[in-house]
Order: C-alpha cells, then sequence, then structure tokens
C-alpha cells in the first residue's frame, strides 16, 4: 500500500501529511484495547456479583411470598412445597403485582417486561445509553416478580442489569460509541453466563443479538467479561450444569439415527409453529391488557388471573407447575420423572399462557426460562406420542425434551447459535447437538415462514424500531480505490473560466466531477451539472473554476482499502476523495479519479444486495 494510503493526504491542507485527528473526533476518546478489557474484566466480576445477589434476593422474595419466612436458600430445580398460606397464596402474585407496578411506574418504565429489546433499542437507537438506575430497579422488580410467583424468566433481567452496568461504565469513562455498545452487550454475555454457568452460550446471544459488528475489539471484551462472571458465579454456585442429566443416548450408530434425525426434525418444525404461535400470543396478550384502564388494574388482574391457574394445577396436579421460572418441571422432564404425553401438553399450554398473561399484564422478567420449559414440555409430548403409537425406533423423552428446550429458544428468539450451545452447556450432554442442530434449524426456519419477527424485535418493531436480521461483512468495504472509483473525470486548471468549461460541454446534460489545479497542485474539486448551460444563455458569470472549487476534499492512493477512503471522507468531512497513483507528494498529474459519498452509498448497497431477500 502506498504512503498515501497510510498516512492521507489532505486537500484542505494542499500537502502530504498525516492524518490529524480533528477536534471532538472519537478517535481522541479511543480507549486502547488493553484498557478496554480491563474495564470488561471489572464489569464481569460486578455482574458475576450482581447475578449472586440477584439469585439471593429472588430466594428470599420466594420464601417470604409462599412461607412467610426470612430464608435466603431456594434451589429452583425442586418444586416449591405447598405454601402455609393454602388458597391464599393465590394473591402472593398479586401483591407482587403491586410492588412491581410501584417500581416501574415511579423509577424506570424501561424495567417493565422482557428487558432484552429494551437493551437492543439503546444499542441501535441511543448510542448504548442506558439509565443506571435500571440496574436497581429492575433487580428489585423482576426479584419481587419471580419470587412471588410470575411465570417469567431470570435471565432478562440479568441480562438488562449487567447492560446497564456496562452502558454505565461507559458513560462515566468517555469513550467512542463503539466502545460502550461492546460493553454493553460484555455486560449482557456476562449476565447470562452467570445465571446459567454458560460462558460460551453467554459469548454467543452477545454476537448474535447485542453486537452490530464483530471484530477482535469487540468480542475480545465480551469474551472477558464474560468467562470472569462465569468464574464468580461457580464460585457461588460451584461447577455443575444447570441441569443435572443422567447420561442418555440420543442418536445410536445404527441405522435408526436416519429415522430418528428425521422425527428430531419434524419435532424442530412442530416447536417452530409453537414459537410463531407464543410470540403472537404474547404480544396479543400486551395488547388486550393495554386496553384495561390504569397499570395496577391491568397487572393485579394479570397475576390473579396466573394464581388462580397456579393453584388450580396445585390442587389437580399436585404441584404449582408455572410458577417462577419453572426449572423444577424441566429438571423432572429431562431425568425421566415425567413423561405423561397429556401432562406435558397441559403444562406447554399453561405456561404459554402464564407467560403471556405476566408479561402482558405488566411484570418484570424474562422469556428465556420460560422458552425452555415450554420446549421441553413439547418435546416430551411429542416423544411420547411417537412411543404411544408404536414408532419402531427407540425414543428417549428427555433427549427429545432437550431438543424442544434449543428448538424453542432458537425458534422465538432467533439466536439459533446460542440455543445450540447453551442448551448443550446447561446439560452437558453432547450427543444431543447434532439432533438439536437440525431441530433448531427447522425450528427457525418454519417460526419465519409465520412470523419474520422474533419475540424481541417484534416488540421493536411494533415502536418503529426496525432491527437488522443479519450481520454483514460488507465485501465492496475490502476493495481498493481504483476499483470503485469514478474514472470518467476532468482535470483542470483554476484559472479556467466557469462560462468557457459550460459552453464547450453544452451539448452535455449530466453530472462531470472536475478535480482543479493551481500549477502543480491538487486545489480544489467541483461537481457540476453541465446542463446549468441551458439556463445561463446569455449570461457572464466571470468566474474561475477556482474561485467556485471546494477544498473540501482529501486524497489517497489508488490501493488505499475502501473502508479507510470511507473513514478519512468522514473524518474530514470531505466533499469526495480525490485518487492518486504513485507513492511520492501527489501531483496535478498523478490524479486517475475520485470516491464520492454516492458512489460509497451505491457500491455499499451493491455489497448487501448480494445477501438480500
Amino acid at each position: 500500500m502506498s504512503a498515501l494510503s497510510s498516512e492521507g493526504t489532505t486537500g484542505k491542507l494542499g500537502t502530504s501529511s498525516p492524518v490529524e485527528t480533528l477536534p471532538g473526533d472519537e478517535d481522541s476518546r479511543r480507549l486502547r484495547l488493553l484498557t478496554l478489557s480491563l474495564l470488561a474484566l471489572g464489569l464481569g466480576i460486578v455482574t458475576g456479583l450482581g447475578a449472586v445477589l440477584f439469585r439471593d434476593l429472588i430466594g428470599l422474595l420466594h420464601n417470604l411470598f409462599f412461607n412467610g419466612t426470612f430464608v435466603v436458600a431456594y434451589d429452583a430445580n425442586v418444586f416449591t412445597a405447598p405454601s402455609r398460606w393454602g388458597p391464599f397464596v393465590i394473591l402472593a402474585p398479586v401483591i407482587g403485582a403491586v410492588v412491581v407496578t410501584f417500581l416501574v411506574s415511579n423509577f424506570a418504565p424501561e424495567a417493565k417486561g422482557h428487558g432484552v429489546p429494551e437493551v437492543m433499542d439503546a444499542i441501535y437507537y441511543k448510542e448504548g445509553k442506558i439509565r443506571p438506575i435500571v440496574a436497581l430497579v429492575k433487580s428489585l422488580a423482576s426479584a419481587v416478580a419471580i419470587g412471588s410467583g410470575s411465570s417469567v424468566g431470570r435471565e432478562g433481567p440479568i441480562i438488562q442489569i449487567g447492560s446497564a452496568l456496562g452502558s454505565t461504565l461507559g458513560q462515566m469513562i468517555s469513550m467512542p460509541v463503539g466502545q460502550r455498545i461492546a460493553l454493553v452487550a460484555s455486560g449482557a454475555g456476562a449476565g447470562i453466563a452467570a445465571t446459567f454457568n454458560t460462558p460460551i452460550g453467554g459469548v454467543m446471544f452477545a454476537i448474535e443479538l447485542m453486537m452490530p459488528e464483530v471484530s477482535v475489539s469487540t468480542f475480545l471484551p465480551v469474551a472477558i467479561a464474560t468467562g470472569a462472571a462465569t468464574f464468580v458465579g461457580r464460585w457461588f454456585f460451584g461447577q455443575l450444569p444447570a441441569f443435572l442429566v443422567p447420561p442418555l443416548q440420543a442418536l445410536p450408530a445404527d441405522t435408526n439415527a436416519i429415522m430418528l434425525l428425521v422425527l428430531y426434525a419434524a419435532l424442530g418444525g412442530l416447536v417452530g409453529v409453537a414459537a410463531a404461535g407464543f410470540i403472537r400470543g404474547l404480544h396479543l396478550a400486551e395488547d388486550w391488557f393495554d386496553k384495561i384502564p390504569g397499570r395496577y388494574t391491568r397487572h393485579v388482574i394479570g397475576m390473579l388471573t396466573l394464581g388462580v391457574l397456579m393453584y388450580v394445577l396445585f390442587v389437580t396436579l399436585g404441584q404449582y407447575y408455572v410458577d417462577g421460572v419453572g426449572y423444577a418441571t424441566i429438571e423432572s422432564i429431562l431425568t425421566g420423572q415425567m413423561s405423561i404425553g397429556w401432562l406435558l401438553v397441559l403444562l406447554f399450554v399453561c405456561k404459554a399462557a402464564a407467560t403471556s398473561i405476566s408479561l402482558g399484564g405488566g411484570s418484570s422478567g424474562g422469556i428465556f426460562s420460560p422458552s425452555l420449559f415450554m420446549g421441553a414440555a413439547l418435546g416430551g409430548g411429542f416423544a411420547s406420542l411417537l412411543q404411544a403409537i408404536g414408532v419402531p425406533v427407540p425414543v428417549s423423552v428427555p433427549a427429545f425434551a432437550m431438543v424442544g428446550m434449543g428448538a424453542m429458544v432458537g425458534g422465538g428468539t432467533g439466536a439459533v447459535m446460542t440455543a445450540v450451545t447453551m442448551t448443550f452447556e446447561m446439560t452437558r450432554q453432547y450427543d444431543i447437538v447434532m439432533p438439536m442442530i437440525l431441530a433448531v434449524a427447522a425450528s427457525v426456519g418454519v417460526r419465519r415462514l409465520l412470523s419474520r419477527e422474533n419475540i424481541y424485535t417484534l416488540k421493536l418493531v411494533r415502536r418503529g424500531r426496525a432491527i437488522p436480521k443479519a450481520l454483514h461483512a460488507n465485501m465492496f468495504l475490502v476493495r481498493h480505490a481504483r476499483e470503485v472509483m469514478d474514472a470518467d473525470i476532468m482535470v483542470l486548471s483554476a484559472e479556467r473560466g466557469f462560462d468557457d468549461f459550460l459552453r464547450e460541454h453544452e451539448a452535455e446534460s449530466r453530472l462531470r466531477h472536475v478535480v482543479v489545479t493551481r500549477g502543480d497542485q491538487i486545489f480544489g474539486v467541483l461537481r457540476v451539472n453541465t446542463g446549468l448551460r441551458r439556463g445561463l444563455e446569455g449570461a457572464h458569470t466571470g468566474v474561475t473554476l477556482g474561485d467556485i472549487a471546494t477544498r473540501d476534499f482529501t486524497i489517497v492512493g489508488e490501493d488505499t482499502v475502501v473502508s479507510d477512503v470511507i473513514e478519512r471522507i468522514w473524518r474530514r468531512n470531505a466533499f469526495m476523495a480525490v485518487v492518486v497513483t504513485g507513492h511520492g507528494i501527489p501531483r496535478a498529474g498523478d490524479v486517475i479519479g475520485v470516491v464520492t459519498r454516492e458512489h460509497v452509498a451505491n457500491s455499499v448497497a451493491e455489497g448487501v444486495r448480494i445477501y438480500s431477500r
């Protein structure tokens, strides 16, 4: 690459010189990667501790609401014991609703709902800025909601909490927007990793849903924060996976494997339909509850309905089932203790309804855990049906339940890599990976046919906030300036009369790019509509090209990568970039073309078009 491409030349100075940092330029605030990584390390530790405190707070409130005891110890993987309040346990979610509504209404409206859409909105539309109070209010509101029985998950809150901490750190310390967003994504990945003991899944979640750009400078902070949070979580919770599952053989190494793969794919398609139904049902519930006047009224009605459903299940089936995160039910299905088909299908329907009612009414919590619950119930019910009809292959209810978990998460959230890696990490069952990849792919495909938006983006789209569906590495950006420049230009002297120029080109009617020179130096640039002559017939302006040439240009070498050309145009707020050949001080005779902002826009669009729908 030429010296020009590595240093650059500014047309405003007219000489070859290193690109200077303009006042207020974000580069003046850019942190070194080492500094950013150290900040991410601290963020990961704090987020991990936050996850520990958050879980303890949930345990304390759960014991208080259900048993009236001030005890922190609480194992979500064990079914809740019968409440000492008897049928009055129905009021526990109602009391929680009043507290949650008070916190959300008075301190942080962003804390309502499942949290992830609010983080995505902050990343794409608010320069990664999240109010610091959101972390505190989200912690309290979600802990109260989950502890009192609301049918939501704890991963959404800790994602929003970690993101708020990362955003606060990024606002306290002066840094570019991109680095602040990297810290927001780091907090999100750290939160979910500490909650589920899933470091790889935490990184994948941040990459798939939180990061507009993936590179070493953004990936490294995420990886460090996630690793640190996982270490802190394991320090307090131990090394065991989220669900203790006995060894199983999901896919035997014989001819039955082909038939089983077909069945797993069929399950994926079924779960895709269920995911689309859950997405639509959740937003229908939100719309329905919004018609009820009064925040407290609609939330109390929703939680009273949930409380009744919870108690009816307890009276008829012996467990509350749909209260809280629902890990006990998932554990029971994965260990083979629950395998009755009709019961699993019933629990799927009840959990979908309970979660929609909870979030629709105004609760605060995530949808990840409910998705795991619904996927396990639907997958286990599907396997039970296959056993009942006598399919000629060995069908494992726990294996199909695991695959259903991944398929439901992937189909509902659109985070396919996260779904596969996290389900594997939560169960440590490697044999399930191949069937799960197939089922997740089928689930996402079917869900996209029925609902283009996932459960996160639909909420934002309804607000008029479009979110990218994919990350594009625009191949145009790695081309050289000589490959994208407009070579059909004119190099003219600054003393040339403007009237004479128009008269010579009066037969044309198009835009012409002109590089204006003075002596042997590049003086300025022009973009002229040669059709102007028709409106200036008989007029004499008396101006020269030098009089009207703009000095807002930059000079780049022909080997300069287009991404660098774009950055230089932006840095200098230049009108266009003049492309020159050679390695020395640029002269008028070295000009071979120009790159304008319009060229950049058209070429970027051409690059995106390769992957357009």
